[in-house]
């Protein structure tokens, strides 16, 4: 079996090699990269001798679905991820799987047990190439769980108005301006949520598209957002998110 590995933490990848020798002591991998930059050079040059890819969502210049979406042909991929968020549904239907970390043994094994048992299918290249376009889709985080007293209770993400992070604590605004405390970082939530709805305008502060009452010029070219919602704090756009924030608001395609 020959995989090519996409993964920037050294530790992880170090995990990776020890289980694939485990699983196939025959295994080879033919490559590493750690970032889109250098995935899409090797995927170029070995991929099509690949077997499987295994892939980290999450790299150290963006998401790895950039580098995958430059290459022609269309292999087996199992992701990895920091995140249990993700609808797996799909993927695991399909015989393809994602690993969460911490990667732990018997989810890689089974994850390639599925992997051998869609390779014995034998898929042509049009139906490879049409599992490929649905694998790559990715899907985002529909209701949170919060913890109010001693209950615990289902927050559909759409009602969410803005996340606001102070201090160690993230807390989500309700559409009544009920605020709730969340487990979630910043920089997790902009892995998990749907970048079309959601925008982080600045370090302390994500907002969901219809929370956005207008939008108004502030000072050095800066934007300030007034929310639907009550908020006593001001939401600024960071200088150097203005132009991002635009197009975002635009509708064009942007990862926040």
């Amino acid at each position: 079996m020959k995989v090519i590995l996409i993964e920037d933490e050294l530790p992880a990848i170090e995990k990776l090699g020890h289980f694939l020798n485990k699983y196939d002591p025959e295994s080879a991998i033919l490559g590493v990269a750690s970032s889109i930059a250098e995935a899409v050079p090797l995927l170029s040059n070995y991929g099509e001798e690949a077997d499987l890819l295994l892939v980290d969502v999450q790299l150290e210049d963006g998401l790895s679905f950039q580098a995958l979406d430059q290459v022609s042909f269309f292999k087996p991929v199992i992701f990895i991820t920091a995140h249990s968020q993700y609808a797996l549904e799909a993927f695991q239907a399909n015989g393809i799987d994602y690993l969460v970390k911490p990667i732990r043994y018997a989810a890689f094994e089974a994850a390639l047990d599925k992997f051998q048992q869609l390779s014995g299918k034998s898929m042509n290249q049009s139906q490879n190439k049409e599992l490929w376009q649905y694998f790559k889709k990715p899907t985002y985080k529909e209701r949170f769980m919060v913890k109010i007293g001693e209950h615990i209770h289902t927050i559909p993400t759409e009602s969410i108005q803005l996340f606001n992070s102070e201090g160690r604590n993230t807390y989500l605004f309700l559409e009544d301006g009920k605020r709730l405390i969340t487990d979630y970082k910043m920089e997790s939530l902009e892995e998990i949520l749907n970048p079309t709805k959601f925008f982080r305008v600045n370090r302390s502060f994500m907002i969901h598209l219809n929370a956005i009452k207008d939008v108004l010029v502030y000072s050095n070219s800066r934007l300030k957002i007034n929310p639907k919602i009550s908020f006593k704090e001001e939401i600024i756009v960071s200088r150097d998110r203005v132009n991002r924030f635009k197009e975002w608001l635009g509708g064009e395609n942007h990862s926040g």
